[in-house]
């Protein structure tokens, strides 16, 4: 199949979620290709790729199948999260889910929860399991979310040590899990001190 990309033209308008902004657009200027069999015979319009208005970045989608190419990422952007690395595993695992790479979503999930584990006192060198216990003791986790606890240790362990793949509600509910989580841990107080922060003297 050859895609003949035309220059950037007027399209028609296109609601999305940018992959790469997270924003919630509808976009009307991008490129578009024909589809050609054998070089001969124009058989119509088969892609797409829309620019976003926020960021300026392109969007692929397949005019058939309509899937979107990077696709949009799952959960929230969580702020004030004092520790870079989780910061980045948690990006990660919402970049892999745009790509549809759902079992490198819930190890990156699974390795982002003993990241924070440690960054809130947890020993180095412990297993999975004992980390996500060592949050549910120390009432990271609420108590209504503890049967949370056993199906994270579940996905997380058969992600790791089974030949298993996992699938996108495998990923939803890791992403989900992860951002409640890091809410709790890291925004919601770092919110709680900006409040309470004594006003900036004035000139």
């Amino acid at each position: 199949m050859i895609l003949n990309w035309h220059q950037k033209v007027n399209l028609d308008s296109k609601s999305y979620i940018c992959g790469y902004c997270g924003n919630s657009i509808a976009s009307a200027v991008g490129y578009l290709a024909d589809h050609y069999n054998h070089g001969s015979q124009q058989s119509g319009h088969r892609a797409y790729i829309y620019i976003c208005h926020k960021c300026e970045k392109p969007t692929f989608f397949n005019a058939i199948s309509l899937e979107q190419t990077p696709g949009a990422k799952f959960g929230n952007e969580v702020k004030d999260i004092s520790d870079e690395k989780v910061a980045k595993l948690y990006n990660e695992a919402r970049g892999s889910f745009s790509q549809n790479a759902f079992t490198s979503v819930v190890l990156s999930c699974r390795k982002l929860l003993m990241h924070v584990a440690v960054s809130k006192g947890a020993p180095e060198g412990q297993n999975f399991i004992q980390y996500v216990e060592y949050l549910s003791d120390k009432n990271y986790i609420p108590p209504d979310a503890k049967e949370w606890v056993d199906h994270i240790r579940e996905k997380g362990n058969e992600a790791n040590h089974e030949i298993v793949i996992m699938s996108e509600e495998d990923a939803k509910d890791l992403i989900g899990f992860s951002e409640m989580l890091l809410k709790l841990v890291y925004e919601f107080p770092a919110n709680i001190k900006k409040k309470k922060a004594p006003p900036a003297p004035t000139a």
